[in-house]
């Protein structure tokens, strides 16, 4: 995967924790659409892996790190 398309699929997660999902459409469609096969299934890969990183608060984490501790 390019360096360039990894960093619009780590911006588009920070955009979804922080609640602003059309942005993170918006930046991540064009990237995603323009993959080639190899490069979409590499996407396809990095979103199934890292689904939590769409969805987890990141108050949960402030508070699963002072649980821990």
């Amino acid at each position: 995967m390019r360096p360039s398309t990894l960093r619009v699929l780590n911006r588009a997660a920070e955009l979804t924790r922080q609640n602003r999902f059309t942005e993170a459409v918006l930046i991540a469609e064009p990237v995603i659409l323009t993959a080639d096969n190899a490069e979409g299934e590499e996407i396809r890969r990095w979103l199934v892996d890292r689904v939590t990183d769409f969805t987890r608060n990141r108050q949960d984490d402030h508070n699963a790190s002072k649980e821990a501790a």
